[in-house]
């Protein structure tokens, strides 16, 4: 009922998660992170999937032995689809063979695509193809644009109704944490909130504090001014805030 790309971006460090489904909230049991790796586990969806196995390869198990080990602890392991990428790229994922039709996976070096309940298996294919030919593309701009492009092959073969963007790195917190959880155009909505993230969320979040730096950077001259310049280049490219935000001030 799902399909998700997960993503490595070896020069940060940083995971990301994209999935949409046509089934409520699928973001908040579908991604799971870890410093060692990413899990997207669904079909029939079992959360511990996620949650034992980053366990286990933060042990230092190899990818196969996980999902070995999480098969061996679900006796409803021929219902699940679960898909994993570590920090060193290697991809693997377990498609249940009670897994509703069509289900597939496509990887690459540090990338990987699973889904179940598709219209076709080009959906993986295209997401796959469009991720690695956007290098270009920041990293959250080139996850969304993966997902729109597998939507537009067919999706999920029942519908739409929700997705999410999550991107992790080296904080105990997210990145960017988008979510669409009831939508009749979830991934467009998530393409507007990624827009409006830019224009204040990103600036507090390139300041915040880390393991490295506890307090971060409490200048908030420096982060207002950071956002002012967002703002100019909106108005410089005449581009309008997609934001739903709404102002006493201005009431």
């Amino acid at each position: 009922m799902t399909f998700s790309l997960i993503a490595h971006d070896p020069e940060t460090g940083q995971f990301g998660i994209a999935v949409a489904s046509r089934f409520f909230a699928v973001g908040a049991l579908i991604p799971h992170f870890g410093q060692d790796c990413a899990i997207a586990s669904q079909a029939l969806v079992n959360p511990m999937w996620g949650n034992e196995g980053l366990k286990l390869v933060g042990q230092g198990l190899s990818l196969q032995n996980t999902l070995t080990a999480l098969k061996e602890k679900d006796n409803g392991a021929d219902q699940r689809q679960v898909h994993i990428v570590n920090r060193h790229g290697e991809a693997i994922c377990h498609t249940g063979s009670a897994c509703i039709g069509v289900a597939c996976h496509r990887a690459a070096a540090h990338v990987s695509v699973a889904g179940n309940m598709l219209a076709s298996e080009s959906v993986t294919d295209v997401i796959l193809e469009q991720y690695l030919k956007t290098e270009h593309l920041m990293f959250a701009e080139r996850l969304l644009a993966a997902m729109q492009a597998g939507e537009a092959a067919g999706g999920d073969k029942r519908g739409r109704q929700s997705a999410s963007l999550q991107i992790r790195g080296n904080r105990p917190y997210p990145l960017l944490d988008l979510r669409a959880d009831d939508h009749a155009h979830p991934l467009n909505e998530l393409d507007r909130l990624l827009s409006v993230s830019k224009e204040r969320f990103a600036a507090f979040i390139r300041h915040m504090g880390d393991q490295k730096r506890f307090g971060g950077n409490p200048d908030r001259d420096q982060i207002t001014n950071e956002i002012e310049r967002e703002a100019a280049q909106l108005k410089e490219t005449n581009k309008k805030s997609l934001s739903a935000a709404f102002d006493r001030s201005n009431s």
